[in-house]
């Protein structure tokens, strides 16, 4: 039934500039955008990242709550304290979950939880996917 997520949706207040700052920490500019809407594809896999005009946002709790992405990041330490030098605060701090599993959650600029992760498996999972040329 559930094959992969196909976006990620984070909504902010001042969408520039959240594009910005995600810009910022992507390393790269948004693929699409469109009034009330900014899309990156990240990763190694092209993964979407939405940004949505608050003005969009569903009905519910105003504080940082609900389901956390994490994403994937080769050096967890060291993302962990760039996000917090580009402006985020701290959630919750790094924490091992088990052998290759280390995880850290921020709150973003425009109050959404960003999460990310040392994990093995997504390596490992990577190491056996056939390569597309």
């Amino acid at each position: 039934m559930l094959r992969g997520f196909a976006t990620v949706s984070y909504y902010a207040a001042d969408l520039e500039a959240a594009a910005a700052w995600y810009g910022e920490v992507l390393g790269i500019e948004p693929y699409y955008r469109r009034p009330g809407y900014t899309e990156f594809r990240v990763g190694d896999t092209g993964d979407e990242l939405g940004l949505i005009d608050a003005q969009y946002r569903p009905a519910g709790p105003t504080e940082p709550a609900g389901e956390v992405v994490f994403w994937h990041v080769d050096d967890l330490a060291g993302s962990y304290e760039r996000l917090l030098a580009l402006g985020a605060t701290p959630y919750q701090p790094p924490i091992e979950r088990g052998p290759g599993f280390v995880t850290a959650v921020v709150v973003d600029p425009f109050g959404n939880l960003l999460g990310v992760m040392y994990n093995q498996h997504y390596l490992d999972v990577l190491a056996a996917a056939p390569v597309v040329e």
